[in-house]
């Protein structure tokens, strides 16, 4: 296994640069996740890394060797498509082996190989069907395999998940997250759901726009985010956000009521957003910031509110049974040290880290 190394990569399809002088250090064995939402670059610098798209500046290193003028067949790398990319004429087997077969491996040696693989990902017996007969986590399990046998430098996944069901989904990250522990490899992935990212990740790099919003562990980024942007992109629910003045008491809400914290003092005076996540605002007769709910989402093991608090809305989840309906009001109060600060001109968090609770 191999670390890779991203300096001051840019991508432009002419005039049009979409992006601007990314740095990643992926060690060897770490697994890293690039996510954001659609359009903002991710499966653009993934491409780039793998040799299927140009590099306008900058350079790409697997293992120490810069590979930008390497073409992709020779960079010692795999890739998992969103798509399978399965050959529908030929078995399991034989699509397991093909890149070893044209490569020049003997039978003897492709035959092991895919043995190996196919036991690891529990394939035994399913290598002489066809793709047609295989459900898509099977498929997306061979596509897996195809790319075990070469025994790569770097596994890179595309969305490997996105056209799976919701239940597929979440058996397949853990089988992902099982295999790397397994192979220690290194692994750059790919996805707009930040709940895959979460789950799976050493490390996250959240992208926007073309251009690194931070990068973490997953607690670094839920718990101390850089900015509202990423505030708002990890964490699910998302993040509650709320125009407020910092006071001698606290956080004045545009309503008049007061979230009463210690950090609101050395503040005070200035105009912030306080974001609050949906998971630290409990029911509290007592709380200073009142909502009315407007739907109600019973799961079973919580409830989730949508609620219209000061003009806007925003989402709570409650551990316990309540008893709300749509109309009806509901004091509310933060828990812990659960307040986030943001400057309302740029989103960047402000970092004071005085005890949020007085």
């Amino acid at each position: 296994m191999s670390g890779v190394s991203i300096e001051g990569v840019r991508k432009a399809y002419g005039k049009v640069e979409v992006i601007h002088g990314i740095d990643v250090e992926i060690q060897p064995g770490e697994f890293v996740i690039l996510v954001g939402p659609s359009g903002c670059g991710k499966s653009t610098l993934l491409r780039m890394v793998a040799g299927l798209e140009d590099i306008t500046g900058g350079t790409v290193s697997i293992g120490g060797r810069v590979v930008n003028g390497v073409a992709p067949k020779d960079r010692d790398i795999a890739m998992v498509f969103q798509n399978y990319a399965l050959y529908p004429q030929m078995t399991v087997a034989q699509n397991m082996g093909f890149a070893l077969e044209m490569a020049g491996e003997d039978k003897a040696t492709i035959a092991r190989k895919v043995k190996d693989a196919a036991a690891i990902l529990g394939l035994e017996p399913l290598l002489e069907r066809k793709p047609a007969n295989l459900s898509g986590g099977q498929r997306q399990r061979v596509a897996m395999g195809r790319a075990i046998v070469r025994d790569p430098q770097v596994f890179l996944f595309d969305e490997p998940l996105s056209n799976l069901d919701a239940k597929l989904r979440v058996q397949m990250r853990a089988e992902i997250k099982a295999l790397h522990a397994r192979l220690g490899s290194t692994i750059l992935y790919v996805t707009h759901d930040q709940v895959e990212a979460m789950t799976m990740a050493d490390r996250i790099v959240v992208l926007n726009g073309g251009r690194i919003e931070q990068v973490g562990t997953p607690l670094e980024l839920y718990d101390r985010p850089a900015n509202r942007f990423v505030a708002s992109f990890i964490g699910s629910p998302a993040m509650n956000f709320f125009d407020v003045t910092a006071g001698p008491e606290g956080f004045r809400l545009a309503d008049g009521g007061i979230v009463p914290s210690a950090r609101a003092k050395a503040l005070q005076g200035q105009d912030l957003v306080l974001g609050i996540r949906p998971e630290a605002l409990i029911p509290d007769a007592q709380g200073p910031i009142e909502g009315r709910v407007v739907v109600v989402e019973p799961t079973g093991s919580e409830t989730f509110l949508a609620l219209e608090i000061v003009g806007q809305e925003a989402t709570v989840v409650v551990r316990d049974r309540i008893d709300a309906a749509p109309g009806s009001k509901v004091r509310l109060a933060p828990t812990g040290e659960q307040l986030h600060l943001f400057d309302r001109e740029n989103g960047v968090a402000v970092t004071d880290r005085a005890p949020a609770m007085a």
